[in-house]
């Protein structure tokens, strides 16, 4: 959690419009295969059409996250094929799951182009261009910590990566693989973090080697000039003291540079950090404009407000570089996690705090079955109505400035009543533009009907009637502004509840 007294590193110097933008992730590969069912030929990235960006634009998007776009290996493909464990999950999704199906993880990257199956390189920066058109920004992909297993780093560069011995290969034979080299096989590490067995698709990068890290630059300069910002995988393995407990090796800084690097060479990039183990404050001072915010899903998922209302009780510039989801490729589907009613609080809660607000492919229809990154179709779905309402109604109250550029504040909760504690189970927070742009966002996140009053932090409420609009549903409430500021706004709300009010002075 950031620390008071202490600053932040510079942000990039062209970040988004808005302090608070939306990004919608795409698993681009799934997608163009139902594209190319549809047009009864193989799709590309031009083929992706100009009315769904268009819908993107509607629907409020600042950011397009295309997933897994660059070259894969066919070694990593047969691994996927083969690997015994994975294809259970394949099976779980797709019960009639194809060997075609499994086209291997699109993080075992064997190099930063675009994979001729989706169109090559050109067929991305039409799609950027595409993309600007609209004001749409583009986000893609680094893998810092590993490669492929056929990169070819191994065989023209094999002092990048992490090599192993016979002892070491008898004592953790999941850790370890002989990578077949034409100038010698050569027994490499997989990649993986400190926790787990290595990912056998994979090569472990030796960011002890200043060579490797210099590499790794170029390709990070490389992908800067083909989008606007990158989705950094793992970003946290390859900081020094997480790198030094995985392999016992020391390892320079290398996000500071790195990031500064880019920046030089493309003012404005933005990068955006997957990072878990409470490391998100540690890389934005290290250059990350965003981070993930694992910890507030975990909490939400969880299902107790308390800790939900202490972790947004952080300063707001850690707040808003963190990247707020319910769900993504890596996580559950937020329709098969959440129980209706709390799915919705949720989501109110993470998508009307401060940050990024990022969603992903699905989620608005009620999608149930996660689809891995080493798949290219996913299994046909209906969509749930009601939850789609829900996210239209969201999103239309997300495409307001105030909640994007507006000041945030959290609020505090009293008992409605002496021996009433179930004041705990209600969070309160206010948006606020200007004197006369104001929201009150309260949300039951309880599974039992709570009371509590509120004290609203406006002052110019005296001798004013206040009318309530809720955004989110038809109720509108007329309330006096001096008992509004003496005793506060008393709220009973049902389980798992939400509103979201607009304020407004009555003449």
């Amino acid at each position: 959690m950031a620390r008071a007294g202490v600053r932040l590193a510079a942000a990039s110097a062209d970040m988004p419009n808005s302090l608070s933008p939306s990004l919608y992730q795409i698993n681009t590969r799934v997608w163009l295969t139902d594209l190319s069912r549809t047009l009864g030929r193989p799709a590309t990235l031009d083929d992706m059409p100009d009315a769904e960006l268009d819908r993107l634009v509607e629907m409020g998007f600042d950011w397009v996250w295309f997933l897994s776009v660059w070259r894969i290996g066919p070694a990593g493909q047969r691994v996927s094929r083969a690997n015994h464990e994975w294809r259970r999950e394949f099976e779980e999704t797709l019960p009639d799951l194809r060997e075609e199906d499994i086209a291997g993880s699109g993080f075992a990257i064997t190099g930063y182009t675009v994979h001729n199956n989706l169109g090559g390189d050109a067929a991305l920066a039409r799609l950027r261009e595409r993309l600007r058109r609209r004001g749409l920004k583009l986000l893609l992909d680094f893998v810092p910590n590993h490669t492929g297993l056929d990169h070819p780093w191994v065989e023209d560069h094999p002092e990048y990566y992490i090599s192993g011995t016979e002892p070491d290969l008898a004592r953790a034979p999941q850790n370890y693989t002989w990578a077949r080299r034409k100038g010698g096989d050569l027994l490499l590490a997989h990649g993986r973090d400190p926790y787990f067995p290595g990912w056998p698709d994979t090569l472990q990068l030796n960011y002890g080697n200043p060579a490797t890290q210099e590499a790794m630059i170029g390709e990070l300069l490389k992908i800067a000039s083909q989008c606007d910002a990158v989705r950094c995988d793992m970003a946290m393995l390859i900081l020094p003291d997480v790198f030094e407990r995985t392999w016992g090796l020391q390892a320079e800084p290398f996000w500071p540079k790195a990031t500064q690097c880019v920046r030089e060479k493309t003012p404005g990039f933005c990068f955006m950090a997957e990072v878990y183990w409470d490391l998100e404050w540690t890389l934005q001072q290290q250059g990350f404009d965003y981070t993930y915010d694992k910890r507030l899903y975990d909490r939400l998922r969880e299902g107790h407000a308390r800790p939900v209302r202490d972790h947004l009780r952080a300063e707001l510039n850690y707040q808003n570089k963190m990247a707020r989801f319910l769900e993504n490729h890596d996580e559950p589907r937020a329709a098969a996690t959440f129980a209706p009613g709390m799915h919705e609080a949720a989501a109110v809660i993470t998508f009307l705090s401060p940050g990024l607000r990022f969603f992903h492919q699905g989620q608005f229809e009620g999608r149930r079955k996660r689809i891995s990154p080493h798949l290219v179709r996913a299994p046909l779905e209906p969509s749930d109505d009601a939850l789609h309402r829900f996210y239209d109604r969201l999103l239309a109250v997300l495409r307001q400035p105030i909640v994007r550029e507006g000041e945030w504040r959290l609020l505090d909760c009293a008992p409605a009543w002496e021996g009433n504690g179930t004041w705990d189970g209600v969070i309160v927070w206010s948006w606020q533009a200007r004197a006369d742009q104001r929201l009150l966002i309260a949300v039951n996140y309880a599974g039992h009907q709570s009371q509590c009053y509120v004290r609203l932090p406006f002052p110019d409420l005296t001798n004013r009637m206040v009318r309530f609009k809720d955004l989110m549903g038809p109720a509108s409430y007329d309330r006096d502004g001096d008992e509004l500021l003496s005793r506060g706004l008393f709220l009973d709300v049902p389980a798992w509840g939400y509103h979201v009010l607009e304020i407004s002075m009555m003449s």
